[in-house]
């Protein structure tokens, strides 16, 4: 992967293969470093954005051959949009697309200033983490599977370059983070990614056992003879159609110094969802191994923290199975009692993920965790609602639901709140049970919300559903096609905050 460091060097005497610049839509001439590099070029990146009528909106990028006049070979100037509410998630985006840039003309070794270090308050440390995160997060593809793939596709080296000694320090920290962070993102995306007669819930377990070792964590997976003592039905209620055995991964992080809180993260851990007997149409099944988003975002997060050491205690649940239409699989109409022995009707079997959320969530609500935060591709009805960007948020503590929003914008990652009236509990009304799985077409992914919610018990809670965010098919600027790793950074700045 890529190797980053700090040059103590002007811009006009780095020796690279391409050097970024950057340049403020509508900005009528180049400043600061980019000016610096235009008067060495003689004018010349004023002249060509002036003929190529370069526009400077975000993630467009100009490549300008320096023909010898510098020691960079190929100057990019990037755009980084509007100056006006510019913030952390234009610096990635912009990085990730000179990073593709730079690697579609075979650059190894890249040189960047510290995009938009002072606007708008931003710290140099800050923007330079997120130049990083930008440019591991563009040039990320799953190529593991393509026998005709040549190489990395990362860059060789990335170097920041900054002269004042002052800031290089704070530059070297901000690196460090966003390796940690990007790197953990791609980790999640990896494993969404994994076919799923690859990544199977037995896979999971195994991936999470060797954080033991890798990031000082403790590990315990409960295999279906345990969830039956336990009498986690909803849970086993998924498992029964497919002969994958199922597991409940715990994962623990506790830090060197006393613990200023404890927090619980549980993660949708669904490897493949047919829908069970209410099975999915074909399109709909195509993408369905991404059904563990939220279960590879929470241990992602969880590998992280050995290096970031965050002085948080973290517990950690997976809930991982499959939900396929086996001869033993669950039926519309069956009621099965959960951890907390709350009776549910199971009127779809294709809402399975708020059953191995129930009883997670309710195994956590009797331990001592002073907060929980679940992730999971919960609804389709939250993609109707918000799109393929932003993820649903809803919970019981209006102040962790603040702190989480607040995290994903620090992240890029685009949350909304979503209403949990009482009053949707009405239509999870059962005529059989204590309460029924799906209640209709209405507020569905409020519903999703607030069943979770009868099983979180008093603690604060927070739910997040990135149905939408979780997978693109769309190459963006930090993302190529597949699963996105959503969720790793917000709760990454979540468990790192003061």
């Amino acid at each position: 992967m890529t190797r980053f460091s700090v040059l103590a060097k002007s811009v006009t005497e780095v020796v690279v293969d391409a050097l970024v610049v950057n340049l403020f839509q509508g900005e009528k001439r180049p400043g600061g470093a980019t000016a610096a590099v235009d008067r060495a070029l003689g004018g010349l990146l004023s002249q060509l954005i002036k003929e190529e009528k370069f526009k400077a909106e975000l993630g467009q990028v100009l490549l300008v051959h320096t023909q010898g006049r510098i020691p960079a070979k190929r100057v990019l100037v990037v755009g980084l949009g509007k100056q006006e509410g510019f913030n952390l998630d234009a610096v990635r985006r912009a990085a990730g697309a000179a990073a593709k840039r730079a690697k579609s003309v075979e650059t190894k070794r890249l040189a960047t200033i510290v995009h938009g270090a002072g606007i708008g308050g931003l710290k140099p440390e800050e923007c330079a983490q997120a130049v990083v995160e930008g440019t591991l997060l563009g040039c990320y593809k799953f190529i593991k599977y393509k026998t005709d793939a040549k190489g990395s596709p990362y860059l060789d080296e990335v170097a920041i370059v900054e002269k004042d000694e002052r800031k290089i320090r704070n530059l070297r920290a901000g690196l460090k983070k966003g390796e940690i962070f990007a790197q953990s993102t791609i980790y999640a995306r990896d494993l969404v990614n994994e076919p799923a007669a690859v990544l199977t819930p037995t896979a999971l377990a195994k991936e999470a056992k060797k954080l033991v070792k890798e990031a000082g964590l403790s590990c315990k997976v409960f295999g279906i003879n345990e969830l039956k003592k336990m009498g986690m039905g909803a849970f086993l209620s998924v498992t029964q159609g497919t002969d994958q055995p199922p597991a409940l991964i715990r994962l623990e992080y506790k830090p060197r110094q006393k613990a200023r809180r404890k927090v619980g993260l549980v993660g949708k851990g669904i490897t493949f969802d047919s829908g069970g007997l209410n099975l999915k149409p074909g399109d709909s099944m195509l993408t369905m191994k991404d059904d563990m988003s939220g279960a590879a975002a929470v241990l992602a997060t969880m590998r992280a923290l050995g290096k970031l050491r965050p002085k948080v205690e973290v517990v950690a649940l997976l809930a991982a199975s499959e939900n396929m239409p086996g001869p033993k699989a669950s039926k519309p109409g069956d009621v099965v009692r959960a951890y907390n022995k709350k009776t549910i009707e199971i009127a779809n079997t294709d809402a399975e993920g708020r059953m191995v959320l129930a009883d997670a969530l309710a195994f956590l609500a009797k331990t001592d965790v002073d907060e929980v935060v679940d992730l999971a591709t919960l609804t389709g009805a939250c993609i109707v609602a918000l799109g393929n960007f932003t993820s649903g948020v809803m919970g019981t503590d209006q102040d962790l639901i603040d702190r989480i929003i607040k995290a994903g914008s620090r992240a890029g990652e685009r949350m909304w709140q979503l209403p949990l009236f009482d009053e949707y509990l009405e239509l999870l009304k059962s005529d059989v049970a204590d309460i029924k799985n799906v209640g209709g077409r209405a507020a569905g992914a409020s519903q999703g919300g607030i069943f979770l919610k009868e099983f979180a018990g008093d603690k604060k809670w927070v739910h997040i559903d990135i149905a939408g965010p979780s997978f693109t098919d769309k190459e963006r600027e930090d993302c190529s096609q597949g699963g996105t790793g959503v969720g790793v950074r917000t709760l990454l700045h979540y468990l790192l905050e003061d």
